[in-house]
C-alpha cells in the first residue's frame, strides 16, 4: 500500500491557507516520513458563499507542486484533483510536462470534470459540455506529450499541425481520474492509470455531482469492473485506486494504530492501491508532528 499526503485544507477565510506549514518544509518533511505521494487540490475561482459555508482554500496545483518538485527527491507530485474543463487542453498539458520535466518524471495527473457552478461560469467554460471538453483533453493530452506534429480540432479550438517541446520524462503521464458515474468508469478503463473515487454517505455524493459509494464492498466491485474492463480491451497493467481515509481519529496517529491498520488492509483487500491522509493542522509545528508520528508508525 502507497500513501500519499493531502496538504491539510484551510476552510473559510479566517486563516490563512499556509498556517499549517511551508508548503517547501510540509513536502520534504513528508518526504522524509516516507510518504509516497504529495497531493493538492483545485479551485481557481469558488465563490464567496461555498467558502463561508465551509469551502476551503487552494494552490494552482501546478505551481505549488513545481515548488514542491524543488525540495524533495523522489515524492510522487499528484493533483487531487485539477478540473480539466476549466484549462484549454495545450495548456493543461504544457504544465503537467512542465512539472514532470523538471521534477524528474514524477506528476501524477489527477483530472476530474468539475462540479461547482459559479467556478465554470467565473471561467467562461459552459458546464453543460464539460463531458465533451474533457474527451477531447484525453484525446489531446497523449499527442501533445508525445513531441510529434499532431492536428485536432475540438469545440472552441482549432490546432493545425502544432508541436510541443520538450516531451515529458514519463511516457505516459500518469492520468488518475476522479468521479464515480457510468462514464468516469468507463473513461479509466479505456484510457487512464488509475482511478479517484468518491466513498461516502449519499449526501457527499450528491454535492459534487457524481454516483454514490456507500462501502468499500460497493467499490470493490467497481475495481473489479473497472479492471475487467481494462484487460478486455487489452491493457496489461492494472489500474490504481486511491482511496480517502476519513476516520478522524488518524489525527493522532500513535492512537489505536493496530484498528488503523486493520481497516487499512481492508481498503486493500477491495483492491486500493494508494490511500490518501491528512492531518487538521492549523500550525506547522503540528503538521510537522503528525507527519513524524505517522511515518514511525506506519511507513517505517
Amino acid at each position: 500500500m502507497r500513501f500519499i499526503y493531502h496538504y491539510p485544507e484551510t476552510n473559510g477565510t479566517d486563516r490563512d491557507m499556509l498556517d499549517a506549514g511551508a508548503l517547501a518544509e510540509v513536502a520534504a518533511a513528508a518526504e522524509r516520513a516516507g510518504f509516497y505521494g504529495f497531493c493538492l487540490s483545485e479551485h481557481p475561482a469558488p465563490s464567496a458563499r461555498w467558502l463561508a459555508s465551509g469551502g476551503h482554500q487552494s494552490l494552482d496545483p501546478f505551481v505549488a507542486l513545481g515548488h514542491v518538485a524543488a525540495v524533495t527527491q523522489r515524492l510522487r507530485l499528484h493533483t487531487n484533483l485539477s478540473v480539466a474543463p476549466y484549462r484549454n487542453p495545450f495548456l493543461l498539458a504544457k504544465a503537467a510536462a512542465t512539472v514532470d520535466k523538471l521534477s524528474g518524471g514524477r506528476i501524477v495527473l489527477g483530472l476530474g470534470t468539475g462540479y461547482m457552478k459559479t467556478e465554470f461560469f467565473a471561467l467562461g467554460v459552459d458546464m453543460d459540455e464539460r463531458n465533451t471538453l474533457f474527451d477531447e483533453i484525453l484525446d489531446v493530452l497523449p499527442m501533445h506529450w508525445s513531441g510529434e506534429p499532431f492536428s485536432y480540432k475540438g469545440l472552441h479550438f482549432d490546432a493545425r499541425n502544432v508541436i510541443a517541446r520538450p516531451r515529458p520524462v514519463q511516457d505516459p503521464i500518469p492520468i488518475w481520474i476522479g468521479g464515480n458515474s457510468k462514464l468516469s468508469r468507463r473513461r479509466i478503463a479505456q484510457r487512464a492509470q488509475g482511478w479517484m473515487p468518491l466513498v461516502g454517505p449519499p449526501e457527499l455524493s450528491a454535492a459534487v455531482r457524481t454516483t454514490s459509494i456507500g462501502s468499500l464492498g460497493e467499490l470493490a466491485v467497481m475495481i473489479n469492473e473497472i479492471r475487467d474492463a481494462a484487460a478486455a480491451a487489452g491493457r496489461p497493467d492494472t489500474i490504481d485506486v486511491q482511496y480517502s481515509y476519513k476516520d478522524r481519529s488518524i489525527a493522532t496517529p500513535t492512537a489505536e494504530p493496530d484498528r488503523h491498520r486493520e481497516a487499512i488492509a481492508e481498503i486493500e483487500k477491495a483492491g486500493v492501491t494508494a490511500v490518501v491522509v491528512s492531518s487538521p493542522s492549523v500550525s506547522s509545528a503540528a503538521t510537522l508532528e503528525f507527519l513524524e508520528a505517522f511515518g514511525t508508525t506506519y511507513l517505517s
